[in-house]
């Protein structure tokens, strides 16, 4: 029966991609693991080693190199090069995790693999969603999520003079079913720009990596609260 629903899905998924758009698909997911293997890698430099350490000037070098990427075209010679800035930003990303993940280790080092695996989990399920639903029914998600990050945005403002533990938690788990909700919209948005012959793999796996790990990140916060409470009671 196991095997039957596999093939049944795998089936499906053939239906609804079409070659040109799988072999895209494989590109930009093969970019996002090998980012997440970098991120993993500049966390491990921050724990770990004394060479780097994450912080303001980490995160502002890593934007630059996305910058860099974004502002260097896909011309089919330059690939090393793209991949070169994209896997630099990616290291930066989880060297700049790196003082989250210290104070998670000092409360309950569990939760990281549990985090991680959670996230994987998330990604995949949201992904694979979002490839058999109907073309481009999660589009349309795109102003609603961009108007809840602004309302976000407002919320964690106000809460630096308000200091509500209510609207940290609330911010937590909205914020969590954003970045959820954006793996679903950047995945068909992706395979629009595809359609439409856009075949810059490199730079679509951003916005798919940025949506990892920032429900890494949430999922952090969120069982290490947990953690913290338990411990308190």
């Amino acid at each position: 029966m196991a095997t039957l629903d596999i093939n049944t899905f795998f089936r499906t998924l053939n239906q609804k991609l079409e070659p040109p758009l799988q072999s895209h698909l494989k590109n930009v997911y093969s970019c996002v693991a090998l980012s997440t293997l970098a991120a993993g890698l500049g966390g491990f430099v921050h724990l770990f080693t004394g060479i780097l350490t994450g912080g303001f000037l980490s995160s502002l070098v890593g934007l630059g190199f996305m910058i860099a990427l974004m502002s260097t075209p896909d011309d089919g010679k330059n690939t090393k090069t793209r991949l070169g800035y994209l896997l630099t930003f990616a290291f930066l990303s989880g060297l700049g995790l790196g003082p989250l993940l210290e104070v998670v280790i000092a409360i309950e080092p569990a939760v990281i693999p549990t985090a991680f695996l959670s996230t994987c989990l998330i990604f995949v399920c949201f992904s694979f969603a979002s490839m058999l639903s109907n073309q481009r029914q999660y589009i349309f998600l795109g102003g609603s999520l961009m108007s809840l990050l602004s309302v976000m945005l407002v919320m964690s403002f106000l809460n630096i003079f308000m200091g509500s533990y209510l609207i940290f938690k609330a911010q937590l788990y909205i914020g969590l079913a954003v970045m959820c909700a954006f793996i679903l919209y950047d995945t068909q948005m992706i395979m629009e720009k595809r359609r439409n012959g856009d075949k810059d793999y490199i730079w679509h796996s951003v916005c798919l990596f940025l949506d990892l790990i920032q429900v890494f990140r949430y999922l952090l916060v969120i069982l290490t609260d947990k953690e913290s409470n338990k411990k308190k009671k």
